[in-house]
């Protein structure tokens, strides 16, 4: 996704950076910054490339409530011989401590109607992001985001790629450990297993997505940080190699 693609208001934009850790040390390297919601069913690591990690944020004013923002995150994946990369098992993003969300004000959009009727049929206002993603092998896809709520009181977003069909649940999870020096909240998305090899999994090497929205007057994404104050910004990602990276950086409340 381009600059077309984000949001036309005035932002910050910092860039990310993360050192990648050969695939057996990494996950000792970079715990799983939410490690007590949703768990993925184990599958033996594989052999694979190396991945590298880079990307950006943007933080912008969303034109609802005063504290109302809209954060972008841009990742993009390579590999050091140019080969596809590893194919995702989990991503985290992770956001500063003085991000909050306001799911509860939003209408909610149940997987079930995504699969069965389409992302159209989703209510009114559910909507609470966008991206695009491009895929490794070729082709592109817009991304929709949508409030939504799970079993045992949880809550969080669907990520929603038209054109490969896939919903992909994030759910919002306090982070544990160190992590909670620099982040409040981690939305943990679990790419589900299925019967393609993992080592034979598409990738993407690109992927842009934006959380927020307004829904009659309130925010889905707020920052009570004083404007000009820097903010943590992050994503953790997990592979099917076992490798583990952890991209991280500062920005600005504008």
């Amino acid at each position: 996704m381009g600059t077309r693609h984000l949001i036309g208001l005035i932002a910050v934009v910092v860039a990310l950076t993360a050192t990648p850790a050969a695939a057996a040390p990494s996950s000792q390297s970079y715990p799983h910054p939410t490690p007590f919601g949703p768990q993925r069913p184990y599958e033996p690591d594989v052999a694979g490339p190396e991945n590298i990690d880079t990307g950006s944020v943007t933080y912008a004013e969303d034109g609802g409530s005063p504290f109302g923002v809209n954060i972008s995150f841009t990742s993009l994946r390579s590999t050091p011989t140019g080969a596809e990369p590893a194919a995702a098992r989990e991503f985290v993003f992770l956001f500063d401590r003085s991000v909050h969300f306001n799911p509860y004000l939003f209408p909610v959009c149940d997987r079930s109607v995504i699969e069965k009727q389409g992302a159209a049929a989703c209510p009114a206002g559910s909507q609470v992001g966008s991206g695009q993603a491009v895929f490794y092998r070729g082709g592109e896809s817009e991304v929709l985001v949508f409030n939504t709520a799970f079993g045992e009181g949880r809550r969080g977003v669907l990520i929603h790629i038209p054109a490969t069909g896939a919903v992909l649940e994030n759910t919002l999870e306090r982070v544990v450990g160190e992590y909670r020096d620099d982040y409040g909240w981690g939305l943990n998305e679990i790419l589900p297993v299925n019967d393609t090899p993992p080592q034979e999994r598409p990738s993407t090497k690109e992927f842009y997505v934006t959380f927020g929205g307004v829904h009659k007057g309130q925010s889905f994404v707020r920052s009570f940080a004083r404007p000009g104050a820097e903010l943590s910004v992050g994503v953790w990602s997990e592979y099917v190699t076992g490798q583990t990276t952890l991209v991280t950086g500062t920005a600005t409340r504008p």
